[in-house]
């Protein structure tokens, strides 16, 4: 089965940081990881963020923006489009969960179902809202 990858552990993938190592050995286990458009403008507000954090120098912000963008061009990852029914599906959960959803963690958790794929996450709130909605997610930890 396709898993779509959240953003969180994209960074923790791409980011030196505690989750690093679980974040690799997730990605290994996938055997077609699929991410959106929406996972790549969020990957670069990420690493815009820990450079002015100063997390990450210049050149290392650069640097993992360039290794994800090879991994984009040379199809590591399978990129989907966001459509209408995105949206829509995503504006449904936000109305029918009791379980509080991000606006953008609405819209991932929308795209995972219906494309009918697994979620890997390290966002506990987000695990539990895939759980909810029958979405098979695997909990980074």
């Amino acid at each position: 089965m396709s898993t779509y990858i959240d953003t969180s552990v994209l960074g923790a993938y791409y980011c030196p940081e505690p989750g690093s190592r679980a974040a690799e050995e997730a990605l290994r286990r996938v055997n077609s990881p699929v991410i959106s458009v929406l996972s790549e403008v969020e990957f670069w507000s990420l690493v815009s963020k820990k450079r002015r954090l100063k997390e990450l120098n210049e050149r290392q912000a650069r640097g993992v923006l360039d290794l994800f963008g090879n991994h984009v061009a040379e199809g590591f990852y399978r990129r989907l489009s966001l459509s209408p029914e995105h949206y829509l599906k995503a504006r449904q959960l936000i109305e029918l969960f009791a379980i509080p959803l991000h606006t953008l963690d609405a819209v991932h958790l929308a795209v995972a179902i219906t494309e009918k794929l697994s979620l890997a996450t390290f966002d506990r709130a987000l695990a539990a809202a895939a759980k909810r909605h029958k979405c098979k997610v695997m909990l980074v930890k």
